[in-house]
């Protein structure tokens, strides 16, 4: 597809690559359809790092580029992670990894470029294609997104376990040290932002709370922004996300399977991001609670930025103003859809939130 055949030094990618092909031919159960889906994610994932590479040899520069103090929100999914990212990158000096540039790692193009891009345009027309997610998680090509296709260059994303069984995978993540592919990417971002650099990069991904040591070790000055929601809602939530994102894909992957594994998977990152956040200084930190953001956005922007020790710009109060002005279709979800009372939840999530 791409004419390339360099996947970078080492084989880092390939044990995550391995159990994986194990476990969607072994665990998953996947219909036709969901095979193709998933044969076509893979390969994806594996033409941008291919393509990263490239860039990389092309754009030596980019290694030189710095990402000082960058911000990460983090949080259980559903949890405003993604309208939280969305308006602090709405600052024009600051930026986020536009889901396209994911697909196809490049240094940014002039945003009147994009519309002639190839990529661009299959994936602007792949998402018309699927008006049903619109009020669930709206996502298109030019919108800033989870960082969680960088880390499948590495085969390392809890986002393969959120939408197949895959149980021999998911052991395997657990157990994996995620430091190099956070080095991966920290590359795609000094390539993406090269033409960039005087601005601050903001990134949004529910699986940093399985990796924080890692996370710190290659970006020592982050600030970590932690979302919190009654977990209830939270689960009942993701789970009907991914339910409906790998629809028709498995004759396994639905109801009760989808809640307890989601369940289990989200009740034990954030446990682990708990006590690993105990290891380091609390100002390094910032917690938003749900609740706060959807009552007052601008007072909660307000705040984290008091807590940056930087100033609400005039420029970028307006540019957040007119994000807010965006709506979306209801999004209906039930705990018992996916085999799960709000006992279970608790139960769960005991001790943490």
């Amino acid at each position: 597809m791409t004419g390339l055949d360099d996947f970078g030094g080492g084989d880092d990618y390939l044990s995550g690559l391995r159990v994986l092909l194990s476990a969607y031919a072994n665990q998953a159960s996947l219909t036709p359809a969901g095979s193709k889906q998933t044969r076509g994610l893979l390969r994806s994932a594996l033409v941008s790092r291919l393509l990263a590479e490239a860039a990389w040899r092309q754009h030596p520069e980019h290694a030189d580029v710095a990402l000082p103090r960058p911000i990460f929100v983090t949080g259980l999914p559903r949890t405003g992670t993604t309208a939280l990212h969305r308006l602090l990158t709405a600052d024009p000096a600051h930026q986020g990894p536009e889901h396209w540039l994911t697909e196809v790692p490049q240094p940014r193009p002039p945003r009147a470029t994009w519309d002639d891009h190839p990529v661009f345009a299959l994936m602007r027309a792949a998402y018309a294609d699927h008006p049903e997610l619109t009020g669930i998680h709206y996502m298109g090509p030019e919108q800033v997104e989870e960082c969680w296709r960088i880390f499948c260059q590495s085969m390392t994303s809890v986002s393969f376990e959120c939408t197949a069984h895959i149980p021999s995978y998911s052991a395997w993540l657990a157990g994996h040290d995620w430091t190099a592919a956070y080095r991966r990417h920290r590359r795609n971002l000094q390539l993406i932002g090269l033409p960039d650099q005087g601005r601050r990069w903001v990134l949004k991904n529910p699986s940093h709370l399985f990796a924080l040591n890692a996370l710190l070790t290659v970006y020592p000055d982050a600030v970590i922004i932690q979302t919190h929601r009654d977990p209830r809602t939270a689960i009942a939530s993701v789970c009907s996300l991914n339910a409906h994102a790998a629809r028709g894909w498995s004759s396994v992957f639905q109801g009760e399977v989808v809640g307890r594994a989601q369940l289990e998977l989200w009740a034990r990152g954030l446990r682990r991001f708990r006590a690993d956040r105990a290891g380091y200084d609390p100002a390094q930190f910032i917690d938003v609670r749900y609740a706060d953001f959807v009552a007052d956005p601008m007072g909660t922007i307000a705040t984290i930025y008091d807590r940056l020790g930087v100033g609400l710009s005039a420029a970028a109060r307006a540019a957040m103003q007119e994000n807010l002005g965006g709506t979306r279709e209801a999004h209906r979800y039930d705990l018992a859809d996916f085999g799960l009372t709000a006992a279970d939840v608790d139960e769960a999530f005991d001790g943490v939130s």
